[in-house]
């Protein structure tokens, strides 16, 4: 048994295919326009960075923190604290969404117009 497919079975898998492209780029995540993270140490905020524009620094208090903004998204890379929890955390883009260093006494929060956290207990 073979299958022969006609143009027009060619036309509608290629047309499902595109439409299924579409739908992933469509719902990939993406930084919201305007959000940026603000940094913190200790609970005071050091400064701000723009969620938009590609870049990297090093944070350094009791340890070192390689902080990373890539593609709209912004993660803790690197460290040197133990355990390193805080570079498990991975990226995050979403308003409300943060990344602790307990042991740095740093802390990282994505601000924007929304936010997808529906609340906080604590």
């Amino acid at each position: 048994m073979s299958l022969h497919f006609r143009k027009w079975d060619i036309a509608m898998i290629a047309a499902v295919l595109l439409l299924a492209v579409f739908v992933l780029l469509l719902f990939l995540p993406k930084a919201e326009n305007g959000a940026y993270a603000e940094v913190y140490q200790d609970g005071k905020l050091l400064f701000t960075v723009s969620l938009e524009e590609d870049q990297e620094f090093l944070f350094t208090n009791h340890y070192s923190n390689t902080i990373r903004v890539q593609d709209g998204s912004i993660a803790i890379v690197a460290s040197t604290c133990p355990g390193e929890d805080c570079v498990a955390c991975g990226w995050i883009h979403s308003s409300g969404r943060s990344i602790v260093c307990l042991p740095n006494g740093l802390e990282i929060r994505v601000v924007g117009k929304t936010s997808d956290v529906d609340f906080v207990v604590g």
